[in-house]
């Protein structure tokens, strides 16, 4: 028995070694693989969390100054809904704009090292760098439809409930909610800490709807005919 054992002892002890050395190549690969992959969400992640986060807070608080000298439902609604498809044409436009802009920087930048010759950069490389220039159209519509989505939230809290104080309750909590979501979904995706995050978002909407409220129902306290 022995010496069975130690037949076999010598066997263990050469094929052991193949698989710490196999293990221990992947956590590195992983995390370069990680990097890359959050890099590539950059673009889109930036787009549908700002059109999301606007269309939230900019409908929410044309619906909070219009529901501060308006009690009628109708108002609201009408004001929320003229929001969101302002909102949604004017983010796509604008993103559209300027990823163009940047897409022709970088295009520029590129067509001088190519014509320069000085570029050190291989031709795969250079390949590479153009696959990964922005896509115009592509963070147009997702701003659009980050920002109708954002943008339905507060109109879908408000549209069932006709007494004037309960509507005005509910929006800011569903709205509340929402820019919790959005700022935790935005920390996870983008691997920042979601505490801060969401305090952020959350601070941020609230401040602009207070402002909103406040300043309307101050010009609507004037005696302005509305």
């Amino acid at each position: 028995m022995a010496t069975h054992a130690a037949s076999v002892q010598p066997s263990l002890s050469l094929t052991n070694p193949e698989i710490p050395n196999h293990v221990s190549h992947d956590p590195e690969k992983s995390q370069v693989e990680d990097e890359l992959d959050y890099t590539q969400r950059g673009q889109w992640l930036r787009a549908a969390l700002l059109g999301a986060n606007d269309g939230l807070v900019s409908v929410a608080s044309l619906m909070m100054g219009v529901g501060s000298v308006k009690q009628d439902i109708k108002p609201m609604l009408l004001a929320g809904f003229a929001g969101l498809v302002a909102g949604a044409c004017s983010m796509a436009i604008g993103e559209f704009v300027s990823v163009y802009t940047q897409l022709d920087i970088e295009r520029a930048q590129l067509k001088r090292e190519r014509m320069s010759g000085g570029s050190s950069i291989g031709q795969d490389e250079e390949d590479k760098k153009a696959e990964q220039l922005p896509i115009p159209m592509q963070a147009a519509i997702a701003s659009a439809l980050a920002f109708a989505v954002g943008a339905v939230i507060p109109l879908l809290a408000a549209v069932f409930i006709h007494d004037y104080k309960v509507r005005l309750i509910v929006v800011t909590c569903v709205v509340s909610l929402a820019l919790v979501g959005f700022g935790v979904l935005g920390a996870v995706l983008g691997n920042t800490p979601v505490v801060k995050s969401s305090v952020r978002v959350l601070f941020g909407g609230w401040v602009a709807m207070a402002i909103t409220f406040g300043l309307t129902r101050v010009i609507g306290g004037t005696g302005l005919d509305m």
